[in-house]
């Protein structure tokens, strides 16, 4: 306001939250397993008793997690789900149907959260990293893979967070620490670390079967030290990255084309996608996101690019190409799972791919639909 006096508090940023709906897989330790128990599935959008009332800004299940994280506008992070590494971070490894808050992290007030395959990362509001769950490729960041298991929030070894994603078992930050807006933590098999080896040695009592070794200390991405990755979001095993100047890389594994360079070579340190060069570079809203297989991003004038394995049968896509079924949405957010995809576009939230739990959110008589459709 003009003429307010010097030292008067700015208003604080107002986060925007609101109802957690859910669906899909939820026989939490069965999910992935050749035997599950399908009446545990949520087939249709439902809301968690536990959350009602909550107001809620934040969710994160990565596309290898059978657990949740979702965080409420007042910075509390509630988790739920399989907890047999402790990634719910309770201090024990007991189950929890449902969401319930961490104690341990109530004292901070939680911002952003992400979610691997037995780990869980979570970024407060001053900065700060904690971690939690399977340690044993040194994903949790803390300096240290000695203790292979951390059931209660540890903190992290990285300045000035502003993001933390987590790919299976392996972790990225972005900092604003110049010169290091991204570093990598954890398994290097396929060089999703991006810092051009994958960290291969030979085991001890063998001279035939191979080990890679845990990089537990986050460690800055070299090629990318003079570049300011604003964007980043991690598949199982690969990494895909947006600068300030919209360009996206990609690194790590190359199966199905998920790195979209036109060839399955992996990649052991970040490679610019051809694509978004030039007049389709990413625009500063620009929405980023992995699946297991495969990769995707929004780019000129909005439209959505994908590519990997997109579907069970047919080609793969080995480069970006534009999904014109969802050109001239507006699409906010996007995440994908082991084979399907959600968008939220405009008010609709819109699902395609293949389901084995429920996870499209069609109900109890839906399909498995390899274009998107808005779930009604």
């Amino acid at each position: 306001m003009a003429g307010s006096p010097e030292g008067e508090k700015k208003e604080e940023e107002i986060v925007k939250g609101g109802e957690l709906l859910f669906w899909g897989g939820s026989s939490w330790d069965t999910l992935g397993q050749k035997v599950t128990d399908a009446s545990a599935n949520l087939v249709s959008p439902t809301r968690l008793r536990s959350l009602l009332g909550v107001n809620i800004s934040f969710v994160a299940s990565g596309c290898a997690s059978c657990h949740c994280v979702a965080l409420d506008v007042d910075g509390r992070c509630y988790t739920w789900g399989r907890n047999k590494k402790g990634q719910l971070g309770h201090g024990d490894t007991v189950r929890r149907d449902r969401p319930t808050v961490v104690s341990e992290l109530l004292k901070h007030k939680i911002v952003k959260a992400g979610a691997g395959r037995n780990h869980t990362l979570v970024v407060t509001s001053d900065g700060h990293s904690f971690a939690f769950g399977e340690n044993k490729h040194g994903q949790l960041g803390s300096g240290s893979a000695r203790n292979e298991i951390e059931t209660s929030p540890v903190r992290c070894l990285v300045p000035q967070v502003s993001d933390a994603v987590c790919g299976g078992d392996f972790t990225v930050w972005l900092s604003s620490l110049e010169g290091s807006s991204i570093l990598t933590a954890g398994l290097p098999i396929y060089g999703q670390l991006g810092h051009g080896t994958d960290h291969e040695y030979n085991a001890r009592d063998s001279s035939v079967r191979l080990a890679y070794e845990a990089q537990p200390r986050p460690r800055a991405i070299a090629s990318l030290a003079e570049k300011t990755i604003v964007k980043v979001a991690c598949g199982t095993n690969h990494t895909v990255a947006a600068d300030s100047n919209g360009f996206l890389y990609t690194w790590g594994f190359g199966g199905y084309g998920r790195l979209g360079h036109r060839e399955q070579k992996d990649e052991w340190i970040p490679r610019l996608v051809e694509t978004f060069q030039r007049q389709n570079v990413l625009p500063p809203n620009a929405i980023v996101s992995a699946g297991s297989q495969s990769s995707a991003c929004t780019a000129g004038g909005g439209q959505l690019y994908i590519w990997g394995k997109i579907k069970a049968t047919g080609d793969d896509w080995m480069y970006p190409k534009p999904l014109l079924d969802l050109g001239g949405w507006n699409i906010r957010c996007m995440d994908s799972g082991f084979a399907h995809h959600v968008v939220g576009a405009d008010d609709s939230c819109i699902s395609w791919g293949q389901a084995q739990y429920g996870e499209l959110g069609y109900g109890p008589h839906g399909q498995k639909y390899v274009f998107p459709v808005s779930i009604s």
